[in-house]
């Protein structure tokens, strides 16, 4: 049986089913604000032409899209832009939303 090795990277364009899913499955995705973040964002970087988007689900706790990576953002890929900027805008609501909340 051969052995299938799974790509770490995604190169442009190319078209990739990818999934992100939130530390510790927590539902961060049931708040509909939540979801108007990601979706927001993936408008802002596909109508900047970084991304196509052929289409999304948003989970109570994870997303997955269908898309192809057009250009870089800078040094960072698509994929790595929105990752970043979505786990911040989360972290800062958490933070702001919950004395207690550790990470």
């Amino acid at each position: 049986m051969p052995i299938i090795k799974r790509k770490s990277y995604n190169e442009i364009s190319k078209i990739y089913f990818f999934t992100a899913t939130i530390h510790k499955w927590f539902p961060l995705l049931d708040e509909d604000n939540n979801q108007q973040l990601i979706i927001d964002y993936l408008k802002k970087i596909s109508d900047e032409g970084y991304l196509t988007i052929y289409g999304f689900i948003l989970m109570p706790n994870h997303k997955h899209i269908i898309g192809k990576e057009n250009k870089m953002n800078g040094k960072e890929t698509p994929q790595g832009s929105f990752l970043k900027y979505t786990s911040r805008e989360f972290l800062k609501k958490l933070k702001a939303n919950s004395k207690s909340f550790s990470y």
